[in-house]
């Protein structure tokens, strides 16, 4: 079978290549491959999984909709489906926005939610430029390419995204973010920048794709100021870090700011595909199909998402992913003391990042390791053979990312958290043949936001 998908399959393929795997069952954590090994999965479908595989919430919501006879496609009609999970949605969002906002339902991928924000904050603004940031990934169609990090074509204004690890600006910490966030504000009020009044700017609360790096509250609520002192839109990007994946349900209540658009997708589905921007009245100003897709009206995801919100609320999973994501930052840095490789561990909730770098090709100037993309493979396929999935990300493909179910039990941590270290062992002596000396731990991060 895995042959066939190798001769049949684009070029394109990715999680295929890294997890040569073929998944026949799967609940909760654990995923059962055709030849009969079970798995271990801290990939959660890059983060859509928050209650995990086939949790019953979801399948009864699913098999509810399919046994009441309704339809499965009704493009932007109303049903009863639709206005439920509106309903729990708009339960779930931060005060400010709730009382005032509108809800636009898109394509079912994340990154046509994305076009679907832009095209918003253009129209409403009637100016077109974008602020966006280092290191951020808003998806793969063309308008949030240029957004991203990786754009070949830039299109947009570039500024810095703070991080103490690999600071832009060589400092780190709060003096890095505020750094950061006075480059922001000089180049929009200066004349002579060559950056005109944009129509909007797009943050991640947590970049996940850049290689797991929380932004610090200060600065984004410094971004909020500085974006709403000069009417500029500001769309938040909680694809990935929505529904209590980072210790809140939605990433911006940790700095308690409001965004004028926010960006859904991923989790907000059940498992389903499903995408939305939720924002404020005020920018409801485009015409009837000035954004629309075939498949916007998806009823098994909108059932399975409202059963999904739903039961994060109300059983506080998102408090949980708090307190269980700062237990395993905390044996992370521990383990990081005892590994040279590991360069920085850092996160937010269950949402996790170990940043593999190689201590002796550090350079008399370099401030910190270079990145070792090599050992992050090695470590990957490592934990495949242990029965642990992760999944790899950062600049250089040198960040393991660790995203579990937000439904993992304490014995299910430690158990992920043991095969990876086997994992980390088993790579670094094959990569490093005459390791360095361990080093003083860190200081432990906790869930509540990178340390500063």
């Amino acid at each position: 079978m895995l042959r066939r998908q190798s001769l049949r399959e684009s070029a394109a393929r990715t999680y295929a290549r890294s997890l040569p795997i073929v998944p026949v069952r799967a609940r909760g954590l654990t995923i059962e491959g055709a030849d009969g090994r079970r798995y271990l999965d801290c990939l959660s479908g890059a983060g859509t999984l928050a209650l995990g595989h086939n949790h019953p919430v979801v399948l009864e919501a699913v098999r509810k909709v399919l046994d009441s006879g309704a339809p499965l496609h009704v493009l932007d009609l109303a049903t009863p489906v639709k206005d439920a999970f509106t309903t729990e949605l708009f339960a779930t969002l931060p005060g400010g926005l709730a009382d005032d906002a509108r809800i636009q339902f898109c394509g079912p991928a994340g990154t046509d939610a994305v076009e679907a924000a832009l095209t918003l904050v253009r129209t409403a603004t009637g100016r077109t430029g974008l602020l966006a940031f280092t290191g951020a990934y808003h998806g793969m169609t063309s308008g949030a390419l240029d957004a991203s990090g990786g754009a070949a074509d830039v299109r947009v204004t570039r500024l810095p995204y703070p991080q103490d690890y690999r600071c832009p600006f060589g400092v780190g910490g709060a003096e890095g973010a505020r750094l950061a966030a006075r480059w922001t504000e000089s180049l929009l009020d200066d004349p002579k920048s060559g950056v005109t009044a944009p129509a909007g700017m797009i943050v991640e609360a947590v970049q996940g794709e850049g290689g797991v790096i929380p932004a610090p509250d200060d600065w984004m609520r410094a971004m909020r100021r500085i974006t709403a002192d000069r009417s500029v839109p500001l769309v938040v990007d909680e694809v990935q870090t929505g529904v209590g994946r980072t210790g809140a349900f939605w990433a911006v209540e940790h700095s308690g700011i409001v965004p004028d658009v926010m960006v859904l997708s991923k989790a907000i589905g059940g498992s389903l595909p499903l995408a939305v921007i939720v924002y404020r009245s005020g920018l409801d100003v485009w015409e009837p199909g000035a954004h629309a897709g075939t498949f916007r009206g998806n009823q098994l995801a909108m059932a399975a998402g409202a059963a999904t919100l739903a039961y994060v609320r109300e059983n506080g999973l998102a408090e949980r992913a708090g307190t269980l994501g700062a237990h395993m930052l905390e044996r992370l840095g521990e383990l990081a003391a005892a590994h040279p490789c590991v360069g920085d561990v850092r996160g937010r909730g269950l949402m996790i990042g170990v940043e593999l770098v190689d201590p002796g090709a550090t350079g008399p100037h370099d401030t910190v390791p270079p990145a070792a993309p090599a050992l992050a493979r090695a470590v990957q396929r490592e934990c495949l053979a242990r029965g642990l999935i992760v999944e790899l990300g950062g600049r250089h493909s040198a960040v393991v990312r660790l995203l579990p179910p937000l439904t993992l039990t304490d014995e299910q941590a430690t158990a992920v958290l043991d095969r990876f270290a086997d994992a980390l062992a088993a790579a670094e002596r094959a990569h490093t043949p005459h390791p360095a000396a361990p080093r003083r731990a860190p200081a432990p991060r906790t869930a509540t936001g990178p340390s500063r």
